[in-house]
């Protein structure tokens, strides 16, 4: 962080509440960083997952859900769906929430990872700058890399329920 939010001081390392900190020596503030939160879209065709592969740093080469970070005004279900259309064409609508994944291996920072269902409405696919390519794939034909930062954990989650009956009814 490097600055007081208050005063515009230099914050300095201090122990407190167990933990190391930084803090305002001047004024008292005390910056207490929070994980940022980013979206994914999972959308299903034919059994088959939407992946896309991304085309800039960080992750350069890597294949994922469609995903971005929340902004601080928007519903995370609709960034989901902003992020969607924006890195491959499609309108969904979003539905249930597939789950929520901790990150720690982003190099912008650690994070959490809400991953929702989604219902495609229209459009039809169209990449953007971030994106390679895109494409839909079968649970036993995943491409590879996958990228990190939940993604990956949330794809492996994909597959173990679809390998079984109750994880079959609830994809359908």
């Amino acid at each position: 962080m490097g600055f007081c939010f208050q005063c515009g001081s230099e914050l300095i390392r201090s122990w407190m509440e167990n933990r190391q900190r930084e803090v305002c020596r001047r004024c008292g503030w005390v910056h207490y960083p929070q994980l940022k939160v980013s979206a994914a879209a999972m959308v299903l065709e034919e059994n088959r997952l939407l992946l896309v592969k991304r085309a800039t740093p960080p992750w350069q080469g890597c294949w994922y859900l469609p995903a971005g970070y929340v902004e601080a005004d928007e519903d995370p279900a609709h960034a989901a769906e902003r992020e969607l259309l924006e890195e491959t064409g499609l309108l969904a609508c979003a539905g249930a929430l597939h789950g929520a994944y901790f990150f720690d291996d982003d190099p912008r920072g650690n994070g959490l990872l809400l991953v929702y269902h989604m219902r495609l409405t229209g459009g039809s696919l169209n990449l953007n700058d971030e994106t390679d390519q895109a494409g839909f794939f079968e649970m036993n034909r995943l491409p590879s890399p996958l990228t990190g930062a939940g993604h990956d954990r949330a794809i492996a989650e994909w597959v173990a329920m679809t390998k079984t009956d109750r994880g079959l009814q609830k994809w359908n």
